[in-house]
């Protein structure tokens, strides 16, 4: 049964290797190459959503022959808005990293 009071973010919607048929949900430069799951729990986390569930081994519908991930968030307001301040922190974080 769906559950109208969270919010399901995969891995895929961040990861700038796929095209937008293949379930990439934001900009290119909004994106950052080959996200892991750890980061976005980490970059979910920093941008102040508190995490319901995770999985790190769920297949994304779209890309079925690959491991995938996704973590549950309690639903405030638009899942786009929700996707925008996460990937945000995806990037200030993989930019960290490279220094």
């Amino acid at each position: 049964m769906k559950d109208y009071g969270h919010v399901t973010v995969w891995l895929d919607y961040f990861n700038k290797n796929l095209k937008k048929s293949r379930g990439r949900r934001q900009g290119l430069a909004k994106c950052i190459f080959d996200p892991t799951i750890k980061e976005l729990i980490e970059a979910a986390e920093a941008a102040g959503f508190e995490i319901s569930e995770t999985s790190e081994r769920a297949r994304f519908p779209r890309r079925p022959y690959v491991r995938s991930g996704y973590v549950v968030l309690p639903k405030s307001g638009h899942k786009t808005a929700t996707l925008n301040s996460i990937s945000k922190q995806l990037i200030i974080k993989r930019n960290r990293q490279k220094r």
